[in-house]
């Protein structure tokens, strides 16, 4: 029974009244943190502190105090306040206490005990709710080893930030973080940066001006941060100060806006009253004709709509998301508070007892409901990872999310010309660069005649689309929608049979004319916030964002189609060129690049790794050269050129913004992004570039427009280094004459290499064209961060960090989802971030790779709803789910079935070879690679020529012998799955 607090005199002297610590705007609070080493001789200095400093709650470490010890926690505690006490059970010396204002709302967590810390976890309520607001956490680390502390401390963290937004870390953890060499400083500071947190304590803390006590904040903003130094009688610790607050929830006043109500019902309504489509110009023979014929379709389909949905003013107003919220259970709502209403005005037990039963009903139906809505917005965009998390966020978060607000004083027209003027800009620039220097002519393919490929085959002309192919693109399509469709992509997709015919007409004829309807060439250009803490005053902060008619995105992917195994069956395509290509990807790019630098590395070499950016690539592509490559380097000519050209010419955008449409600008230059055929057509502009860089005998590997340069040696032989500079100038001048800008200010280089190797270069710097470009510690590089030890440490903290975030969303909606729908948004946003790229990560430290282990872990147990320290194997078994540590080696063996079968790129292929004994051996003919010499694990056992015939060459003869790749992943996953779990 805890003994009744005593009253001392500090409690008489010190009274100060406590104040609201929340309304309907803001909530702020003061804090402290001190280390006081025996609370038990210093409770009435502790006590003074609390009330002269106006601290709503002070965080204690070394209390000294056991468990059945009060007196002194009464004695410092001031009046108004209370507090939370967590003794060291045995031993003496320890314990952590917050003592608190009684009018802040506290609920102390029953939380987990650990050997190597001690930890007092109190959640903060807002003041009149029992709602959540944050974690404050008080940490007391004794010193001494620290492996186990690493271990217990992330699992810890990992727990955390699955429950709550808004954490606060604060304690004694005996770590040097003010010397950046300490091996527990930095792998403590890799904990936490993988994990979200920030550190914010910047000066000593002791008084022998070490950094021990730390302020660790996830979600919370600190203000007025002060160290202050107290006298040895005190403490050998300084008192910190420090405040946080957070902002409310704001109302904002109901605007209107006009928009249509689509409804279940409206497909039906709209096929009623679909007038009956002309037959007049069902196959046009010319391009008039074409052009009437859609335009009366999408007119046909534009008015229809109008009568069935029709625009109306609605108010929007700021509310409780809850989409789920339907008619049934909006009747079942009204119905049980009439039930209310009646029982009490009449106080019968009769109406009490229906009344409840009524509410029961209705919350049982309000949880179907939003189980079901989000079961079938999950399955709805399972393709589409990007909604999908949007919507998720607006579900979980506090208040609603919103991107960052347009100025008011930029119109759509300002927009639009500072989009035209940069293109302008640019190529005014190349223009400049072409009369200032000797070495740049204007563009002819007659000066380059070794890229002028003979082809044995021609694309003269487009098959003609079936009906059927057009419903399955249609229907495989996203469902997105702009201003200028005539009705919503998602009606379209309803109706679809009663308007396939038409549809099928257009497309039909634009691929036998060799036209492209006028309304096709229109796009609206929707301007972009690059990033989110980016100033939205400055125009230059905006990417274009171009959005064109569905119907002429299915026309440009029926062409995708046909273009893309033509190049692939000419071999057409550059060979280290890995961008929208059928088995190319990022990772296969990357495998290639990372398995060269790690072998130069084995050697004892440094490597040069120089990634070069283009401005506005896509926008500056001239078509003149464009439709010159098509035709003497693609060999595309006829029907099928004429379309091109179509394609190209009398292109027209416009800028959309607040509703407000700009005038419309002629498009003279570049290709639209907004098809799957823009990109394609710059890997054709590019195709070129390669033979450029081979001619100087560098490495390189492109993805769109990503190129990377990468060149080793000898840390001595600074010349072999030099000649990246020559081709670096090349490439500008190749540009120039293409019009392409080499943009110098992203453009990153990194020394990669023997850490006292690149010692000796590292005061150097690269002249790339009279550009001193500096090394960097770490590039990224097609969404992988690469530092110069190759460990990828940074990469995975990023990957951490970001997958804790979309797990914590997961677990508030876990309660409404079914295992498997849980499931679904498990493997899109946390299992498709630990698979990325995932084979680089083979032979990386296990310290880093726990880290995604940590990840996956947190993820079974929220999926599962498994308790935070029950054995986590067991769990992943049940799932099915293999550890990190053999996805990666699984993520290995399928690329390596994959090159050895055709199925990947042929610079993979290239990197493995069989074995081939010298003498008939038993293991001849088994399908074994050759392994080859390496001189350090550490650096060629991670490459993946080596890694992959080494685990190959251990696979079952069953599995390595598969027909088929569907069957080699399964028998694959069953054998790592018993080498995982044992049988």
């Amino acid at each position: 029974i805890k003994k009744p607090r005593n009253v001392c005199l500090s409690n008489l002297i010190h009274i100060r009244p406590v104040t609201p610590f929340f309304n309907d705007r803001t909530f702020g609070l003061k804090l402290g943190l001190l280390n006081i080493r025996s609370l038990a001789s210093k409770a009435i200095i502790v006590n003074e502190i609390i009330t002269d400093h106006g601290f709503d709650a002070l965080c204690l470490t070394e209390t000294w105090i056991r468990p059945d010890e009060y007196l002194s926690l009464n004695e410092a505690t001031p009046a108004g306040y209370s507090y939370a006490h967590s003794p060291r059970l045995s031993g003496r010396g320890g314990g952590i206490a917050t003592i608190h204002a009684k009018a802040l709302g506290v609920n102390q967590k029953a939380g987990p005990t650990f050997s190597s810390f001690e930890v007092l976890v109190l959640n903060i309520l807002e003041q009149g709710t029992n709602k959540h607001s944050f974690l404050l956490i008080t940490i007391y680390r004794p010193p001494g080893p620290y492996s186990q502390f690493l271990q217990e401390f992330s699992e810890f963290l990992s727990s955390l930030i699955t429950f709550s937004n808004k954490i606060l870390i604060v304690g004694d953890f005996n770590i040097h973080i003010d010397n950046p060499h300490d091996t527990l400083s930095k792998a403590f500071i890799s904990i936490i940066d993988s994990m979200g947190f920030t550190q914010i304590i910047n000066g000593p803390t002791h008084h022998l001006n070490h950094t021990l006590d730390l302020i660790l904040t996830f979600g919370v903003d600190i203000d007025n941060l002060a160290i202050l130094p107290q006298s040895t009688a005190v403490s050998d610790h300084y008192l910190i100060s420090y405040k946080i607050q957070f902002s409310g929830n704001m109302r904002s006043s109901p605007c209107y806006q006009v928009k249509r109500t689509i409804t279940s019902s409206t497909a039906g309504s709209f096929i009623r009253n679909l007038p009956q489509l002309s037959t007049s110009v069902s196959c046009p023979s010319d391009p008039t004709e074409l052009d009437t014929m859609t335009k009366f379709l999408e007119d046909t389909l534009r008015s229809t709509l109008d009568s069935v949905a029709p625009l109306k003013s609605k108010i929007v107003r700021q509310k409780k998301l809850a989409p789920w919220y339907n008619d049934h259970t909006r009747t079942l709502k009204q119905t049980a508070r009439q039930l209310e209403r009646k029982w009490r005005l009449t106080k019968l037990e009769v109406f009490q007892s229906v009344w409840k039963e009524s509410l029961i009903h209705y919350r049982r139906a309000l949880t179907a409901a939003r189980s079901a809505y989000l079961s079938s917005l999950i399955e709805n965009n399972k393709n589409n990872p990007r909604l999908l998390f949007s919507t998720i966020s607006k579900l979980t978060e506090n208040k609603r999310v919103t991107e960052p607000q347009m100025p008011s004083a930029y119109s759509s027209n300002d927009f639009l010309n500072f989009f035209s003027d940069k293109i302008e800009k640019i190529r005014q620039t190349i223009l400049n660069t072409q009369l200032n220097s000797t070495n740049l002519v204007a563009y002819n393919s007659s000066l380059d005649p070794e890229n002028i490929r003979v082809t044995p085959d021609r694309l003269e002309s487009f098959t003609l689309l079936q009906e059927n192919e057009l419903i399955k693109i249609v229907s495989s399509a996203k469902p997105s929608t702009c201003i200028l469709d005539p009705i919503p992509t998602g009606l379209l997709k309803e109706i679809l049979p009663e308007i396939t015919k038409p549809i099928l007409s257009i497309i039909n004829s634009s691929l036998s004319l060799g036209y492209i309807p006028k309304t096709f060439k229109l796009a609206v250009i929707r301007p972009l916030i690059k990033k989110a803490n980016l100033d939205p005053c400055e125009l230059s902060n905006y990417r274009p964002i171009s959005n064109l008619p569905f119907i002429s995105k299915i026309l440009k992917k029926v062409v995708a189609k046909q273009l893309s195994p033509y190049l692939h069956r000419n071999n057409l395509h550059e060979k280290f060129q890995s961008g929208f290509r059928p088995h190319h990807s990022t990772e296969t790019a990357l495998v290639k690049i990372i398995n060269d630098l790690l072998l130069f590395t084995d050697q004892g070499n440094v490597s040069l790794l120089v990634l070069l950016d283009l401005s506005a690539a896509f926008d500056t592509i001239d078509h003149a050269i464009l439709l010159d490559r098509l035709e003497n380097l693609v060999g595309v000519t006829g029907t099928a050129l004429s379309w091109f050209r179509s394609y190209l010419s009398d292109r027209y955008q416009f800028v959309n913004v607040k509703g407000e449409s700009s005038v419309r600008a002629k498009v003279i230059y570049g290709v639209p992004q907004g098809s799957v055929l823009g990109p394609i057509l710059f890997t054709i502009y590019m195709l070129p570039l390669g033979t450029i860089i081979s001619k100087h005998g560098i490495n390189f590997h492109c993805y769109a427009d990503d190129t990377q340069l990468y060149i080793s040696s000898k840390p001595d032989d600074k010349i072999k280094l030099a000649k990246i500079e020559d081709c670096v100038k090349d490439i500008k001048d190749w540009m120039s004459n293409n019009f392409l800008l080499l943009n110098s200010d992203k453009t990153e280089v990194l020394l990669l290499g023997p850490k006292l190797a690149r010692h000796r270069l590292s005061n150097s710097t690269l002249k790339l064209n009279n550009l001193s470009v500096s090394s960097s510690l770490s590039v990224k590089n097609l969404g992988v961060m690469i530092d110069a030890d190759l460990s990828f440490d940074t990469h995975i903290s990023n990957i951490t960090r970001t997958a804790f975030l979309h797990l914590r969303n997961i677990a508030k909606l876990r309660n409404s989802l079914s295992l498997q729908d849980a499931e679904k948004l498990v493997h899109a946003f946390i299992t498709s971030r630990l698979d990325y790229c995932n084979a680089l990560l083979s032979g990386c430290h296990s310290k880093s790779l726990n880290k995604l282990q940590l990840v996956q872990n947190a993820a079974a147990r929220v999926l599962t709803r498994t308790r935070k320290f029950d054995h986590i194997s067991p769990v992943l078994s049940a799932l099915h789910w293999l550890p990190v540590k053999f996805c990666i080696d699984y993520k290995i063996l399928l690329l390596t079935y994959k090159a050895l079968n055709g199925l990947a790129p042929q610079y993979l292929s290239e990197l493995l070879s069989y074995y081939e004994p010298s003498r008939l051996l038993r293991s001849q003919g088994a399908g074994l690679l050759l392994v080859p010499r390496i001189n350090k694990a550490t650096s060629g056992g991670r490459a993946f020529s080596y890694k992959a015939p080494q685990l190959w060459n251990n696979l079952p003869a069953n599995v390595r012998e598969s027909d088929t790749a569907p069957i080699f992943k399964s028998r694959l996953k069953t054998y790592l799955y018993s080498q995982a779990f044992g049988d």
